[in-house]
């Protein structure tokens, strides 16, 4: 019988902005290798996903097929990304989780003061744990690498305010 957490993400939606993600992160592996140091960014749902920065369209188009390729050739693991969010989102939760740790029972000034070496320790061991947890938490929960029958509908230049920007649209 499966957990409530693989029936939350095998549903429909929630399947198809991962599968969304993790194509999105694979184009931007490609995309990075080709251009490094340029600012590249992206946000996924359940259409497709955004890629902000400066790339010509045909160069977007061969990266979002070459990543879909190799994600279907079995190289999950382009589908986890060491600057997506969701490594920000557990580091900011646990490095806060620990100096909220650090600061119980503490009630005056003077004593979070005194805590505060504490404060920063804790945040430190928690961020040595985050970034490992963060891949993970991807690879099981926000990105999925296989990406079953997703298919590239459209790739739509655009702005996102000053950005330039590229809507892929997904379908599958």
């Amino acid at each position: 019988m499966p957990s409530l957490l693989d029936s939350l993400l095998n549903h429909p939606i929630i399947s198809r902005v991962r599968r969304n993600h993790g194509l999105e992160h694979a184009t931007l592996h490609i995309l990075s290798r080709k251009h490094p140091g340029l600012f590249l960014a992206g946000h996924s749902d359940p259409g497709g996903f955004w890629l902000i920065g400066d790339v010509p369209t045909e160069e977007v188009k061969a990266a979002v097929e070459e990543a879909l390729t190799r994600l279907r050739n079995g190289e999950r693991g382009l589908a986890v990304h060491p600057g997506c969010g969701t490594n920000y989102l557990i580091s900011g939760g646990l490095a806060g989780l620990g100096g909220a740790l650090a600061l119980l029972g503490a009630r005056r000034t003077r004593d979070k003061i005194d805590r505060l070496p504490l404060v920063m320790l804790f945040g430190t061991v928690a961020l040595l744990f985050a970034q490992p947890l963060g891949f993970l938490a991807q690879e099981k929960i926000t990105t999925d690498g296989t990406p079953g029958d997703l298919e590239v509908v459209e790739i739509i230049p655009t702005r996102r305010g000053k950005m330039p920007a590229h809507r892929i649209v997904t379908r599958g």
